[in-house]
């Protein structure tokens, strides 16, 4: 068999760079391919759509790829391995066979077989290329081999004498290789009948976790922007070579490229959506970019970039994530671009080419995604798909106003990323966003009841400093002194309500006693599970490899209080469930909690390590069991400096854009830029350079975004300085000028600077600290997000 290459194609193959999972996904788009006009045809089809791919053993092993298509003829075949040739259509089909096959197998080993049969044949035909042994003539031996039944069909690719580094990439990641092509081919996989399977185990689609087609937000109280965008836009069809696969001008005869007059007319199209993902990844969001079906770019993030067409060189800006871009993005899509070019390696578009240009148009627009940006420009404002999304889902504020779940006090990235893990392991109570929506319906409840338990705090009819001290914590007493202690009176009776039972359903205790009947335990739990909501901070699993795991959801009492068994009060009570599972109920309002401050993690803790230390008859003490158990399953819990650090500073940047929206809605921000220092001045010019804003220090103050790159102790400073421009609802909760009483403002002042103070201070020296300074500073990070106001 003849399969000489011409000289162009030999020059390329030189050039091509393949990793080892390229190489397999040539291989199999040739089968994908064969697939898709079968399925295209309607016509019922034995055996299926199976590709499977044999991974070699051992270092002397082979690789066999086997499909269940059609199979190919002697001249199909020749035509087929042949360097540079390709029967297939570039604008229908993923391969490119003849050069993606050589380039591949070529790669992989030095000897490679190719068997093929149609249903109906009496015997395999095929080809050996042995590179090694081919010569001048570039003739390859033909090669035969019986066939147990007439009705087999399909091509079998038996690549052997494997390069050692690639052989030993393939039998080490077996996992890692099916979830690359669970990725690439995940539509494929989703909305065809195909099927393909890699050492033995089949490849499963690798699924967006979006949120639902019917979740949206609303934006400034009147937009309704959702979070599932669908796009399709029919272009003008266009001339397509059918040789080089290039679009022509429409009035053409010829191609402009290689000459020749296979020139066809086809449909142009941009289809797919974009969505909002349900957690946020430093790496895994951005723009899926597929062409018939196989994904060229993945996770692509350059339309997150706007680049000045009337710019230099270089003056790419990046536009998302730039608000806490240290969380990552969210914002996620499939596009499918099938009468776009790609390069031969099939893992980018060519850019330079219209179709390219004019599609990007369409998803992202030509403007800036920032519409101050877009205004200072002369830009309309971008009214785009991906446009939509980011001016809807930019921040990332717990609660429904952006489709984050939360606490009740922040959000909880850590829960929803594990969560995805979840999703994408396939686990069924994870598959729907519920969970996500529960959790983002919590916040708002827990939010909600922080607010009506301080307007209960409040005591109407005092003068307005005692009301502030009262709120603040400091008693009522109008002195500025604190509450004194508690007594030992007080402990006393902590004592005797812990061992009470509080509200056990009332309706029934009004009834006289000998007409109550007890209530069982399945009737208390059943009371607790309507009287509650879902803890997602601590819905997790629990364990420790030693001891074993168990899955708990943690719900936290919104009515009445928790008894055990015997009917003695109890902050933490579990409930067995099937098999791991079990269901564990939190009493926020105990004594324990509020009196003295405990942290629910730790009672929980100790109720687990309790179970599985029974379960396991292990011989740790309880205390080492308790500690493994929280490194293992509460990691982000840990003093860590850095983590606080990554803490503080995501909260002053939700600071800094609140400080910027109201010192623009005032017209304060040239009174406020005027208290920046020549350093601090100096600071604010370098951040701004560094982040790609550059202005001329003339123009700063002109409006509040100088703030956002100001150094952080300013921002202290600031709000000491100008605290009617913060204070009273305004950024923080604090009153100020709501109260006539200097020495109550100098108090509410103080509170909210000195949790900022420490916030600012962690954020700029994000060193190792000793852990009191760190638990004052998580706290602090806590309690200053407590004091922000409610957005409207």
């Amino acid at each position: 068999m003849k399969i000489t290459p011409s000289a162009r194609v030999l020059r390329m193959l030189g050039e091509i760079e393949f990793d080892e999972w390229q190489c397999i996904a040539e291989l199999i788009d040739n089968a994908f391919d064969d697939f898709t006009e079968i399925h295209r045809s309607g016509t019922p089809w034995a055996g299926g759509y199976r590709v499977s791919v044999e991974l070699p053993n051992s270092a002397q092993g082979q690789l066999v790829i086997t499909d269940t298509g059609r199979g190919m003829t002697y001249d199909r075949l020749e035509r087929a391995v042949r360097a540079g040739w390709s029967g297939n259509d570039m604008h229908d089909k993923l391969g490119l066979f003849g050069m993606g096959f050589n380039v591949s197998t070529a790669r992989l080993g030095k000897r490679t077989r190719v068997l093929t049969t149609r249903q109906g044949d009496t015997e395999w035909i095929g080809v050996e290329i042995d590179l090694d042994r081919i010569g001048d003539d570039f003739e390859a031996e033909d090669i035969a081999e019986p066939k147990a039944d007439p009705n087999e069909h399909g091509t079998r690719i038996v690549i052997s004498r494997l390069h050692p580094t690639r052989a030993a990439w393939l039998r080490k990641n077996g996992s890692a290789l099916r979830n690359i092509l669970g990725q690439v081919y995940s539509w494929l996989l989703l909305e065809r009948p195909f099927e393909l399977w890699v050492g033995g185990f089949q490849v499963k689609p690798v699924r967006h976790c979006r949120w639902g087609d019917d979740r949206s937000v609303l934006y400034n109280n009147k937009e309704r922007i959702p979070a599932y965008i669908e796009i399709d836009q029919k272009l003008e069809n266009g001339l397509a070579c059918g040789d080089c696969g290039q679009w022509q001008l429409t009035d053409r005869d010829t191609c402009e490229d290689c000459g020749s007059n296979r020139l066809t007319e086809r449909e142009r199209r941009v289809h797919g959506w974009l969505g909002i993902q349900r957690y946020m990844h430093k790496n895994d969001y951005g723009i899926d970019f597929l062409r018939n079906g196989r994904k060229i770019l993945r996770w692509d993030k350059q339309l997150f970039t706007w680049r000045n067409p009337d710019g230099a060189a270089g003056n790419e800006e990046p536009e998302y994530p730039v608000d806490l871009a240290h969380q990552g993005g969210r914002i996620i899509g499939e596009i499918h671009l099938d009468h776009v070019p790609v390069t031969y390696q099939k893992d980018a578009f060519e850019y330079g080419d219209r179709s390219w240009r004019s599609a990007v148009e369409i998803v992202r627009g030509v403007a800036p995604l920032l519409p101050r940006r877009a205004a200072d420009m002369g830009y309309e404002e971008n009214d785009s798909p991906l446009a939509l999304l980011f001016k809807a889902f930019r921040r990332n504020d717990a609660g429904r106003r952006y489709l984050v779940p939360g606490d009740g006090r922040k959000p909880i990235h850590d829960d929803t990323r594990r969560w995805g893990q979840e999703f994408r392991r396939g686990n069924p109570d994870y598959q729907t966003d519920e969970r996500w929506w529960q959790a983002v319906e919590d916040h708002e409840a827990a939010k909600s009841r922080g607010k009506n338990d301080k307007a209960a705090a409040a005591t109407p009819g005092r003068p307005d400093e005692a009301a502030v001290l009262e709120a603040l914590g400091f008693g009522g007493t109008g002195t500025g002194q604190p509450s004194p202690p508690a007594s030992d009176g007080d402990a006393s009776k902590f004592a005797t309500e812990a061992q009470s039972p509080k509200d056990v359903n009332t309706s029934r205790s009004s009834a006289p006693a000998s007409e109550q009947r007890p209530e069982t335990k399945q009737e208390r739990v059943t009371r607790y599970m309507e009287s509650s909501t879902t803890y997602p901070a601590l819905s997790r699993s629990f364990g420790h490899p030693r001891v074993g795991f168990v899955e708990v959801e943690t719900r936290q009492l919104t009515a009445g209080g928790l008894t055990d068994e015997n009917l003695h009060r109890t902050p933490v009570l579990l409930d067995q469930r099937a098999g791991n599972s079990l269901v564990a109920f939190l009493d926020l309002d105990h004594p324990i909690f509020q009196k003295f401050g405990a942290d629910p993690a730790d009672l929980l803790l100790a109720e687990v390590a309790v179970l599985l230390r029974v379960r396991a008859e292990t011989e740790w003490s309880h205390s080492e069991l308790i500690a493994a158990i929280r490194a293992e399953s509460l990691p982000a819990t840990a003093l860590d400096a850095q983590l606080i650090s990554a803490e503080a500073q995501e909260l002053l940047a939700e600071i800094r854009h609140r400080m910027v929206a109201e010192l623009d809605r005032t017209g304060g921000a040239e009174k406020a830029y005027h208290f920046l220092s020549p350093d601090e001045l100096t600071a604010t010019e370098h951040a701004m350079i560094a982040n790609g804003k550059v202005t001329r220090t003339a123009d700063l103050g002109t409006n509040g975004e100088f703030l956002l790159h100001v150094p952080a102790l300013f921002l202290v400073r600031l709000v000491e300085s100008l605290p009617s421009a913060f204070m009273d609802n305004r950024v923080f909760q604090g009153v100020y000028e709501g109260v006539a009483s200097a020495s109550a403002r100098r108090l509410s002042l103080a509170r909210t600077v000195g949790y900022l103070s420490d916030v600012a201070t962690q954020a700029t020296f994000a060193g190792a600290s000793l852990p009191n300074q760190l638990l004052r500073t998580r706290l602090s990070i806590r309690l200053l997000a407590d004091d922000l106001a409610e957005e409207e």
